[in-house]
């Protein structure tokens, strides 16, 4: 195994000492400790509306909205702690800081299950008149919230980042981002069942406690192999480049573009002749970010004002950013039913029959970790089973569009069973209401919420892989380090936009009361029906005037 270090001039270790980090060896303290990190976040998020509700009388809509919006910020975070790692600090710093904010928040989350005076009373059985938060005890939620989900998404991609970092070898690489997405699946499950369990059917505090204890486990396992890794330097973000396109661009708005390859910068190692194609005509209002004019240029070939001078190749990244977005949007569109149904489905569980026999009764926080098991089973089936029979029909492998388009279907059909199964709990909640006035339970099993959660995952194991391979080989090659974590800016947007969207509903409708028993939400699930029909055909727009990116070559789109 190769365990050579890249040469780097301004590194003080030994050739001997250098040889001896990264590889496998380094394999344990990461893996470990993403899994303990893992287990901390998990823990805590997952039970995050049942806590709200049980613990702090929040009604339950306020709380499924609470809980877009810390889901969405801890899927937000891992773009910016990218950007971090790659432009200031490494990812090793930024793995430790995030581990130790994540720490202070899961110690203050703790407190509030464990002392009394940061909790308002709890409700009276039958009453409806219960005592809100003191706004001390919003402010210590909240802020454990803040702290806890910045932690979690500051390392979460981050230690993927530097796991991958460890090896020379791509096919290593591929071997450890095998394990790091296993580890968490695998973490992730148990901890939306075991620690949620314990904190339904133990103590929210000892339950916390837990979180608190792996999270200082993970964070411990990290600097034990400190000596052993390989530190990436900060070699400042592509997003940079990026910026100073738009801003050169508008500097030199007023600037007569040229048709001659040699009046734009490539950079000063260039020489004429070797110059590629003209850049492509389109979107050439950000060609002129790259044109050369009198003072943007050292005598030794290098720019003098950076933001005021792009090279060629940061134009035409910038370009591919440009032409994938709407494609990137139709994803962001197709997240949002499923952040809205996850906390809608728990909002279900709640009033659902959740026994499994007689003494065993189903967490509605773990309800959807049905998501993660089928989304897993899935993804073995798809790949073994799926992808060859499509590939013996079409005589072609499936392209990142189709797996998409498929994920793409089967969200609207998960959207659709979602409605028709809330309108069977509506009938029996009212066929119930007639006869019992006291229970707000609903004599119908949990397993019904099954079958669109699995759906999900089917879908989930189709369009999320197909996005990444979208991403990856579409993507600037500067940027393809960021391209997996688009995933995660993804799924961060389409939970603000999904509180955003529950927030319109219950503003011009009387679909989401309080009390779901009364609502619509069955109405709410065929409006994401209808948006998902939408979107979908948006997406074949899409697909159909994408062009995919040559690879091979600078193409002169003017031809």
């Amino acid at each position: 195994m190769d365990r050579s270090l890249s040469a780097d001039p301004e590194s003080k270790i030994s050739i001997s000492g250098a040889r001896k980090r990264g590889s496998w060896i380094t394999f344990p303290f990461i893996i470990g400790a993403f899994a303990c990190l893992t287990l901390a976040g998990a823990g805590w998020a997952a039970n995050l509306i049942v806590y709200l509700i049980e613990e702090f009388n929040v009604k339950s809509i306020d709380a499924a909205q609470i809980s877009n919006v810390v889901n969405g910020g801890s899927n937000l975070v891992p773009i910016f702690g990218a950007i971090v790692a790659d432009s200031f600090l490494g990812s090793f710093s930024v793995i430790i800081i995030s581990s130790c904010i994540s720490s202070v928040g899961l110690v203050l989350l703790a407190l509030t299950a464990l002392l009394d005076s940061l909790r308002p009373e709890p409700c009276e059985d039958g009453s409806s008149l219960c005592q809100t938060p003191s706004k001390l005890q919003y402010a210590v939620l909240y802020g454990a919230f803040v702290l806890a989900s910045t932690g979690m998404g500051g390392s979460r991609f981050t230690l993927a980042t530097m796991g991958a970092n460890q090896f020379n070898k791509p096919e290593d690489q591929g071997i450890f981002f095998n394990w790091f997405f296993f580890t968490f699946y695998f973490v992730s499950l148990i901890g939306a069942t075991a620690v949620v369990y314990i904190e339904d059917n133990v103590s929210w505090g000892f339950g916390l406690g837990l979180c608190v204890a792996a999270n200082f486990i993970g964070l411990l396992i990290f600097i034990l192999g400190t000596r052993l890794y390989r530190h990436d330097k900060p070699q400042g973000s592509p997003f940079t480049g990026l910026a100073r396109v738009v801003v050169a661009a508008i500097q030199k708005r007023k600037v007569l573009l040229s048709s001659k390859s040699e009046d734009y910068y490539y950079d000063h190692d260039t020489k004429p002749k070797e110059l590629a194609a003209p850049m492509s005509k389109r979107f050439r209002f950000f060609n002129r970010a790259a044109l050369k004019a009198e003072g943007d240029i050292k005598p030794d070939g290098s720019i003098t004002k950076p933001w005021r001078l792009c090279t060629v190749s940061q134009v035409e990244d910038f370009k591919t950013l440009i032409r994938i977005f709407p494609m990137w949007s139709t994803s962001i569109f197709l997240a949002t039913p499923i952040a809205m149904q996850s906390s809608l489905t728990v909002l279900q569980a709640l009033t659902m029959d959740r026994h499994l026999g007689q003494h065993f009764k189903i967490p509605a926080g773990s309800i959807l970790v049905i998501v993660l098991i089928s989304t897993a089973i899935f993804l073995t089936i798809i790949d073994r089973f799926v992808y060859p029979l499509w590939q013996n029909l079409t005589h072609k492998s499936p392209t990142p569009f189709q797996r998409i388009g498929v994920g793409h279907v089967l969200n609207v059909l998960s959207m659709a069973v979602s409605a028709l199964v809330e309108s069977r709990r509506l009938r029996i909640a009212h066929a119930q209401h007639h006869q019992d006035q006291g229970s707000s339970v609903v004599p119908m099993l949990a397993l019904w919420l099954f079958p669109q959660l699995i759906l999900v995952g089917i879908g989930e194991g189709f369009h999320f892989p197909g996005q990444v391979a979208l991403y990856y080989q579409e993507f600037p090659t500067s940027l393809r380090s960021t391209a997996t974590a688009m995933i995660s800016l993804i799924i961060g947007i389409s939970f603000y936009l999904s509180t955003a969207l529950i927030d319109l509903i219950r503003r011009v409708t009387d679909w989401l009361p309080d009390n779901i028993n009364e609502g619509r939400l069955d109405n709410v699930y065929w409006v994401l029906v209808v948006m998902g029909v939408l979107n979908f055909g948006y997406y074949l727009v899409c697909a159909k005037l994408y062009k995919y990116q040559d690879v091979e070559k600078v193409v002169d789109e003017s031809s």
